[in-house]
């Protein structure tokens, strides 16, 4: 991710670069209508004075009644959606309050009332009446009040997305799909090619000391990282760089972020311009989000279920929409080759990636909510049968492994826990048809 991928992202996620777009095309709109009133003269508009037969003061009352009450709303929309905030992050996750920021139809909503209100008050500059030459723009009035009544919809449509974002089914589901996107964006995308055996047998003769450390230049959470500005570095000094931190771990300004070693020596590619331009490799923030991280998407469904399982709440059945929600994206995952962290181009291996692996996968969505099922027996029914999903999309040795490990930590946390024999007998079926798909 670039800084200007970085810059472009941030500003999707702002409550306020749509309605000052908005706001911008209702000042545009209200000087050429009014333009266009003046230019066209106001023979066409007399034929219709039902539409465009108000006087000077009519006009000016209709447009300031209009802004009255468009800012009056536009304030309400906002008290609306900052409640709305509070609620998702108390009742949720604070994780997903970028998610419902970037809501495009929260956007608009609150840019449409906002650039009413900004369009009426520059067409009412322009009115003119008593001792002045008379000029009322029919045009721009008219248009004023067709907004207004389109306004009516738009509050409705609000109210009903509001109530409608909030319910836990569509919460998840959001924040299922977003990473799922993520997934089918980064896998199988590949940097380079695969290296070959003689090629990675090649990395096992250097040693530690081979090795130059790049120190972060600051502190925060790697938001993401332009792998091909890597690999392009790479080729260009003929060197290896292999990262030592993975897309959305935490850097402390001074530890290590890369390390690089050239194939004849290392010292002719280490200066401050280097270790600038592979800091600018890395988009460093206060917060992990979604563009290239699908674990934060992981991570925000497991937060949502851990909510739900916490004693204040006890909700199971939200806890169990998240496992679901958990099992249906690692299938996705389990039928992808996530590739190799080493890669070459041109015959020379050029990066070492930092990737997660499918394992690290899986412990990220099962094993805090495994952790904190304690005697509730439908997160490890669940839990079992989310595996056993999982386990028929793929045929891998590795990730089979890694599922029945899930499934024997899931068994033996069950076995200390639930301790009714009907439970438990529910609870070693599950068991058994996940290891019967595990083969």
């Amino acid at each position: 991710m670039s800084r200007l991928q970085r810059w472009w992202l941030d500003l999707n996620s702002s409550l306020w670069f749509v309605p000052s777009l908005m706001v911008l095309a209702a000042i545009l709109a209200a000087y050429f209508l009014v333009h266009l009133d003046d230019s066209i003269g106001h023979e066409w508009t007399r034929r219709h004075p039902l539409l465009f037969g108000a006087g000077a003061d009519g006009a000016r009352g209709m447009l300031s009644a209009i802004a009255g009450s468009m800012i009056t709303v536009a304030g309400l929309i906002f008290s609306l959606t900052l409640s709305t905030l509070a609620q998702v992050s108390s009742q949720y996750t604070s994780r997903l309050l970028r998610n419902f920021m970037r809501d495009r139809s929260n956007q608009v909503v609150m840019g449409f009332f906002v650039s009413i209100f900004v369009y009426c008050l520059a067409v009412l500059r322009t009115i003119r009446g008593g001792d002045e030459r008379v000029f009322v723009p029919s045009l721009a009035v008219a248009f004023g009040l067709l907004l207004a009544l389109v306004s009516i919809g738009m509050l409705i449509f609000f109210i009903h997305h509001i109530a409608s974002s909030i319910q836990a089914a569509n919460v998840i589901g959001g924040a299922a799909q977003e990473t799922e996107k993520t997934l089918t964006k980064l896998f199988p995308k590949e940097l380079g090619d695969d290296a070959t055996p003689a090629q990675k047998d090649d990395l096992a003769d250097l040693g530690p000391l081979d090795w130059v450390v790049i120190k972060a230049h600051e502190s925060g959470y790697i938001m993401g990282i332009d792998e091909e500005a890597l690999l392009a570095f790479a080729c260009e000094t003929d060197a290896i760089v292999r990262m030592e931190r993975a897309i959305g771990s935490y850097v402390t300004k001074g530890a290590p972020l890369v390390s690089i070693v050239s194939y004849p020596t290392a010292k002719h590619i280490v200066g401050e311009e280097n270790t600038e331009r592979l800091n600018s490799c890395y988009s460093i923030g206060n917060q992990r989000t979604l563009d290239q991280d699908a674990g934060f998407g992981l991570r925000q469904l497991v937060d949502i279920g851990l909510k739900a399982l916490s004693p204040g709440i006890n909700d199971t059945s939200t806890a169990v929409m998240c496992i679901d929600r958990l099992g249906s994206l690692l299938a996705l995952l389990a039928g992808r080759d996530l590739g190799s962290p080493v890669r070459a181009e041109a015959g020379q291996v050029r990066v070492i990636a930092q990737r997660p692996n499918f394992a690290s996968y899986l412990a990220t969505a099962f094993d805090q909510v495994r952790a904190n099922a304690a005697e509730d027996l439908a997160i490890y029914l669940r839990l079992l049968a989310s595996l056993h999903t999982v386990a028929q999309r793929t045929t891998r040795p590795d990730y089979r492994h890694a599922l029945r490990q899930q499934a024997d930590l899931a068994m033996t946390a069950a076995e200390k826990n639930i301790t009714v024999p009907y439970e438990s007998e529910q609870v070693h079926q599950h068991y058994r048809d996940a290891l019967a798909a595990l083969g």
